[in-house]
């Protein structure tokens, strides 16, 4: 999953493509260096920023969705938490809901997930972008995360979204300190038993400064890798990420070591 930035002030790329053509000249080389979704977000959620208001986050990524869906053969997610932003989306050719708030910040998104049958990415977080590290207490983080994605997913299914078309995504970052992230990195199996496709998003967190040091997110590149071949090592099945080229390279060689290792393992077992 290639992320579109389409804000002045993401923490990895902010304001790299807030011009529309730039966006949908990066939309289409993502797809050409191996991107399978082009994920396109019009509000910074970084810790600490303040809620875009609905008119200016249409603004910035409808014609953004509308001109790729129209060029790109790969689906179109949609990076937003509001019901009304989703619903216009979706008409304009996203099939993907990437909500950040495991349908806890509006009520009606759930709603309108289901009405479009589009999929949706559940994510972990606790609060608020705002004040989210005050909430970044756990005694077992990735069993919490676990129980609560089971919680978003209750919703889900509650608010009438197929359990099929659900994707849990851990929230790397979110409501986490840097020892809780690593955690939840290293125990997706406590996801993978929720019976759903995995997401993570590590790309150029915080979070890699645990390992690398003081480094700028642009600078957070190889640790990213290191990230992303983890978690596709662990059992992930998307991995969201800044990087794309670089990444699908990350990418087949873990799936080409993953799957080797389930070969080995069918073989001892028969």
């Amino acid at each position: 999953m290639g992320i579109l930035n389409v804000t002045p002030d993401s923490f990895a790329d902010g304001g790299l493509h807030i011009d529309p053509d730039r966006a949908v000249e990066a939309g289409l080389r993502m797809v050409e260096d191996g991107a399978d979704i082009i994920d396109v977000g019009g509000e910074s959620t970084r810790p600490g920023a303040e809620p875009l208001p609905e008119a200016e986050e249409l603004r910035r990524v409808l014609p953004v969705i509308e001109r790729l869906a129209s060029r790109v053969p790969v689906p179109i997610s949609i990076d937003t938490y509001k019901a009304s932003v989703a619903r216009a989306a979706v008409a304009a050719g996203a099939s993907i809901i990437n909500d950040i708030s495991g349908l806890q910040y509006d009520g009606e998104l759930g709603e309108v997930v289901a009405r479009t049958g589009a999929a949706v990415v559940l994510m972990h977080t606790r609060g608020r972008s705002t004040g989210m590290y005050d909430l970044a207490h756990y005694g077992d983080a990735a069993a919490e995360v676990a129980e609560e994605l089971r919680a978003a997913m209750g919703r889900a299914v509650s608010a009438g979204i197929p359990a099929e078309s659900i994707i849990l995504d851990p929230g790397i970052g979110f409501a986490k300190k840097a020892e809780h992230s690593s955690e939840v990195l290293a125990r997706l199996d406590t996801l993978l038993a929720l019976h759903r496709p995995v997401l993570t998003g590590p790309s150029r967190k915080s979070f890699l400064k645990a390992a690398l040091g003081e480094r700028t997110a642009v600078e957070r590149e190889w640790g990213t890798a290191a990230a992303v071949a983890a978690s596709i090592l662990l059992g992930a099945h998307i991995v969201r990420v800044h990087g794309v080229k670089a990444m699908v390279d990350v990418a087949r060689v873990s799936d080409l070591i993953r799957n080797a290792a389930g070969q080995r393992l069918a073989i001892s077992r028969a």
